[in-house]
């Protein structure tokens, strides 16, 4: 089946060369003022077509999401709504011990009104330049100003200063080094990175892994070409990592390799299975190798790689069953001023938020959240979450694998918080043109 990339929201397919950006959280007080809105951004949201043509030349690219009681807001009928499935209806927020969203981490902590039934809607305004940034959100402010019964809740900017010439994390980690690929979007994986996948799995009207497409939510006019967006905002604690890293090791050397024990991946994003014992950024910049391996046979204890590192938990490999039907596309960015190399921590707000595209939130991100990030029990550890994304409250630990004694890191500090996170729906253009076209 092809993929009728022309009506595909870019995100979906496409990463486009964008350094900067905002989220723009959006509430609509009338189903009108929410429809004016999205009807001036009609001719600004590009699809997968449109983006693959213009990526050279374009400075700025615009996608749009909804919350179920966005669709709500804007008249989508009763019924249709009714036919969306229970985790998008009921929102991230409601689900939150499922996720392993407690303690620090929990709703009641969010701010923005990320957490609310009144978050509707999610602009991302991505740019290639700041000051395309800063004319992208200009317009954006003048149309909410001139647009009565749409108002912003809240945004987040996407300013972090990269000290590399590669995107990564505020702790230093090379970023966006596996993602699946989809048959029929012209894309082939990467050695190591898995056949293509059916385009079920990501984008809903088609085949998935499992057979033939899975039926719509109604109409199909708004679903055909959708997909959803598990958005997660998390806070990294750079001082608390680094002084871990210092507290636990002697050297230089010994904080570099603990660090690439708990990511599974040395920080220029060389695989810790192809070399366990010191960092190769060569490889790491390598994308015909640096995800050319597994883990059954190459490391099968975890004497390279954890087995409870956050690399091996996300993606493990050919020692998960069914690992088809659990894989996902990722994308987003880092926000917050970088951490000066040796400073100490200085209380400013810096992370990533990032988006979590999947056909089926409870089969693909859900599962991932609650069975591989924050199953104490994964691979049988017995008292372990994510070291880097789990939930942590200071009474789990981190096993590394050792000949002939393993060392076990009691007491592990919480790395990241959970500050925010919503599921939004992610219509096709035609799904767009619906909604914008609806009447109340």
């Amino acid at each position: 089946m092809t993929l009728e990339l022309d009506d595909i929201q870019h995100i979906l397919l496409t990463r486009t060369p964008a350094i900067t950006g905002r989220y723009e959280f959006l509430t609509f007080d009338t189903a009108a003022g929410g429809r004016a809105w999205l009807t001036a951004l009609l001719d600004r949201v590009q699809s997968a077509a449109d983006v693959r043509a213009t990526v050279d030349a374009a400075d700025r690219w615009v996608t749009v999401a909804f919350t179920w009681t966005g669709l709500r807001a804007l008249g989508v009928p009763e019924d249709a709504l009714a036919s969306f499935p229970d985790a998008f209806r009921e929102g991230m927020a409601a689900r939150a011990d499922i996720l392993g969203d407690t303690g620090d981490n929990a709703p009641a902590h969010w701010g923005g009104g990320l957490a609310g039934p009144d978050l509707h809607a999610i602009a991302i305004l991505f740019a290639r330049t700041d000051e395309q940034c800063r004319a992208s959100i200009t317009e954006h402010d003048r149309l909410l100003a001139r647009t009565d019964g749409v108002r912003s809740l809240s945004h987040l900017d996407l300013n972090a200063t990269p000290p590399f010439d590669y995107a990564h994390d505020h702790f230093g980690f090379r970023d966006r080094l596996s993602q699946p690929v989809m048959k029929g979007s012209g894309e082939e994986p990467t050695p190591g990175s898995g056949p293509p996948l059916e385009p079920g799995e990501f984008i809903l009207g088609y085949p998935d892994e499992d057979g033939p497409a899975p039926p719509l939510p109604q109409p199909d006019v708004l679903s055909r070409n959708g997909s959803y967006l598990a958005y997660r905002r998390l806070r990294e604690h750079v001082g608390a990592f680094r002084d871990f890293l210092r507290a636990h090791a002697d050297t230089p050397d010994g904080q570099e390799l603990l660090a690439a024990k708990f990511m599974g991946r040395w920080r220029s994003g060389a695989p810790l299975v192809l070399s366990p014992d010191r960092d190769d950024p060569e490889l790491g910049a390598d994308p015909l190798r640096n995800n050319d391996f597994g883990y059954k046979e190459q490391d099968p204890f975890g004497y390279a790689c954890p087995l409870g590192s956050h690399a091996r938990r996300l993606n493990p490999r050919d020692t998960a069953a069914n690992i088809n039907r659990r894989r996902m596309i990722r994308r987003g960015a880092t926000y917050g001023p970088a951490l000066p190399a040796d400073a100490p921590d200085d209380g400013a707000d810096r992370g990533i938020a990032a988006f979590i595209i999947c056909a089926n939130l409870v089969r693909q991100f859900e599962f991932a959240q609650n069975v591989w990030i924050n199953d104490e029990s994964f691979h049988e550890l017995g008292n372990e979450h994510d070291p880097i994304v789990g939930s942590q409250d200071g009474s789990l630990d981190f096993t590394v694998p050792k000949r002939p004694i393993r060392t076990v890191y009691r007491g592990l500090p919480a790395f990241t918080t959970v500050t925010g996170g919503a599921y939004f729906f992610l219509p096709g253009l035609t799904g767009l043109r619906y909604l914008a076209s609806l009447h109340t």
